[in-house]
């Protein structure tokens, strides 16, 4: 080790994290500083996202409480849609238009969250998987209505759902910088990422399912312990076939993401 504080460096950013997460997301630290000498250090000098000290937001919920691992690539690669939470971009607030006609400007700027929202529109029945655009789009609030279905209004509540369904929102790589290719700071997580699934494989009988979307979100199967444990892998939302996938819809429709919840 060096005279790099890594606590102390991160304090700030660790005070967020719910109190049984401080543990292993520290002991996930020190595990890069281990693999990767002064990688932190390099890291804490530069500009990365996500900003205001959310790097570690997705650790908010109790590790009892995780029954998926959701895995993203990396967090967006601006400082407003950059918010911890994997596939959570904090530019996106309405989900849908005034007028009730398809999703909000900024939710359809959005492609990968646009086809997750896509995707679980099928779920519901408000569209069928081959037909999301145009009019079908404008259909989606009268068809909920008729079948008596409060749908949620912000991403925000999306993203409430998720975490009440279970779901740890992290990415692949906690950060991003212009100056860094991604691909070679998700290397640097993958310490990271070890301990963190190490940690709930020993904290339950029944370790949660890995939801892995995208090409450097399956990197992750190079960990030894997310060998032992169940997966669901599709391609990248960005992908229209996302909207498509057969797997991920079924999956998917059990939680009713899309519902306000009683």
């Amino acid at each position: 080790m060096t005279g790099f504080d890594i606590q102390s460096e991160f304090r700030d950013a660790l005070e967020r994290v719910h109190p049984e997460w401080l543990a292993p997301v520290k002991c996930g630290l020190y595990a890069i500083e281990r693999s990767f000498p002064g990688y932190l250090q390099s890291l804490a000098k530069s500009d990365f996202l996500p900003t205001e000290n959310r790097i570690f937001a997705a650790f908010s919920r109790a590790p009892s409480e995780i029954r998926y691992v959701l895995v993203g690539e990396g967090p967006y690669p601006r400082p407003e849609s950059a918010t911890g939470y994997a596939f959570m971009d904090g530019a996106v607030q309405a989900i849908w238009l005034d007028d009730e006609s398809g999703f909000s400007k900024r939710a359809n700027k959005a492609t990968s969250l646009r086809n997750f929202l896509k995707m679980l529109c099928v779920t519901e029945g408000f569209l069928m998987a081959d037909q999301t655009s145009g009019g079908a789009m404008a259909e989606i609030l009268p068809k909920a209505r008729l079948a008596g279905a409060n749908l949620i209004r912000t991403l925000p509540e999306l993203q409430c759902n998720l975490v009440e369904n279970g779901f740890l929102l992290l990415n692949a790589s906690l950060v991003f910088r212009k100056d860094v290719a991604p691909v070679k700071d998700g290397k640097s997580w993958m310490p990271f990422l070890r301990e963190i699934l190490l940690y709930l494989q020993n904290a339950s009988s029944t370790p949660p399912a890995l939801v892995l979307w995208g090409k450097v979100a399956s990197e992750i199967n190079k960990i030894p312990e997310a060998a032992s444990m169940s997966q669901l892998i599709s391609e990248h939302p960005y992908n229209l076939s996302f909207i498509q996938n057969d797997l991920m819809q079924d999956f998917f429709k059990q939680f009713g993401l899309l519902r306000q919840r009683i």
